[in-house]
């Protein structure tokens, strides 16, 4: 496979603070723990995924979906013989950042920060999570984790150049991340496409043949399904299609990265890293797939009335809370408020909400604008 592409963990940049080394974790492996023991990895529990709670408790929300894309990432990368360690750090913290309400949130902060001349972005929050927010430890701010993970934070989705982002120049710009960052947006891919598709199903807003239609992998599947256990509910046939598209899905992402590594020539990490495109890639017929089922979920879901007039209060909500913290920052909580007379107070109400759970936010919502709403 693509072993002498791993990244060697004794090859890495080290942390910020240096500290001694752990007795039986390597640094990877102490990255991990950490992201799974910071209070911004217990928050997305309580953060939407795509339906928003109360609607079922079977649902996927923002931390199902992270353990989701962990599991997708840590087998292709074991088989693709890459750093196993390296890897599932990145997939567990690669959604940290995100505000409640999910994109909708995210749409609606960026906005609020436009007016600046700023933005949001929730790779960029994430390493300021991991860099300063989270404290945890007693020798040094943030979580303190290795240069490899925290450039895989922000560069797992995107490149950027040198000057792109200026926060970023130290991150290698113009440089792809190692070929475990590279990863995990496509391992995100996979799992947000298929535990969507299962929890529309489950919701009754798509069924088996509609998907058939639109995706022809899809189809083929399920018609082998189907014509394998006859006897079978339409329940059961779903999601043992569905199982098998998951891995039709993992083996393209493997089949596809292999062949892309061996098309470009790269025989080592510094090799990865100076080629001029990513070389974690889905087959073509994956892709293909993976593209018409994105589709279907765009037209019968993300854009359907039900979750178009949901993500439109849940933006304006955002909105006003961040004015009515605007309007006078002496409303933050501490040590918002303090903070809010130290740094431009549009960035600290930004990460004041981006931080909020979906119940949080609604609380604080009800206690400050709602309040204000209702006594006029």
């Amino acid at each position: 496979m693509l072993g002498p592409l791993r990244f060697p963990v004794e090859r890495n940049r080290g942390r910020r603070y240096p500290e001694p080394d752990h007795p039986y974790r390597n640094p990877f492996q102490r990255d991990r723990d950490r992201v799974i023991h910071s209070r911004a990895f217990r928050r997305l529990e309580a953060k939407t995924q795509v339906f928003t709670p109360g609607l079922s408790d079977h649902f996927r929300n923002r931390l199902t979906h992270t353990i989701e894309v962990a599991q997708i990432a840590r087998t292709a990368a074991r088989v693709l013989e890459l750093d196993e360690d390296l890897t599932e750090a990145l997939a567990l913290a690669h959604d940290i950042g995100h505000p409640p309400f999910a994109h909708a949130g995210e749409e609606a902060l960026n906005e609020e920060m436009q007016a600046f001349g700023e933005s949001f972005d929730h790779n960029l929050h994430a390493l300021r999570i991991v860099e300063s927010f989270e404290q945890r430890y007693a020798r040094f701010p943030g979580l303190n984790l290795t240069f490899e993970v925290r450039e895989g934070i922000v560069k797992h989705s995107r490149d950027f150049a040198p000057g792109e982002v200026a926060e970023l120049d130290a991150y290698l710009p113009g440089l792809r991340p190692p070929l475990e960052a590279q990863l995990i947006d496509l391992a995100d891919e996979i799992a947000y496409n298929t535990a969507d598709l299962d929890d529309v199903y489950s919701a009754g807003w798509i069924s088996p043949a509609e998907v058939a239609a639109a995706v022809p992998l899809y189809g083929e599947i399920l018609e082998s399904v189907e014509t394998q256990f006859p006897g079978a509910s339409a329940r059961e046939q779903f999601h043992e299609a569905l199982r098998r598209l998951v891995d039709a899905f993992v083996s393209g992402l493997i089949e596809g990265t292999v062949e892309k590594a061996a098309a470009g020539g790269a025989g080592s990490v510094d090799e990865v890293r100076a080629h001029p495109t990513r070389l974690a890639t889905l087959t073509a017929g994956s892709a293909r797939a993976s593209a018409g089922l994105k589709r279907i979920l765009h037209e019968r879901v993300y854009e359907s009335p039900e979750l178009t007039a949901e993500r439109g209060r849940s933006m304006a909500r955002i909105r006003q809370l961040f004015r009515y913290f605007l309007d006078d920052p002496g409303r933050l909580p501490e040590p918002y408020s303090e903070q809010a007379f130290e740094r431009p107070p549009q960035r600290v109400i930004c990460d004041y909400i981006a931080g909020m759970t979906d119940a949080f936010f609604q609380r604080t919502w009800e206690q400050t604008v709602g309040a204000t709403l209702r006594s006029s």
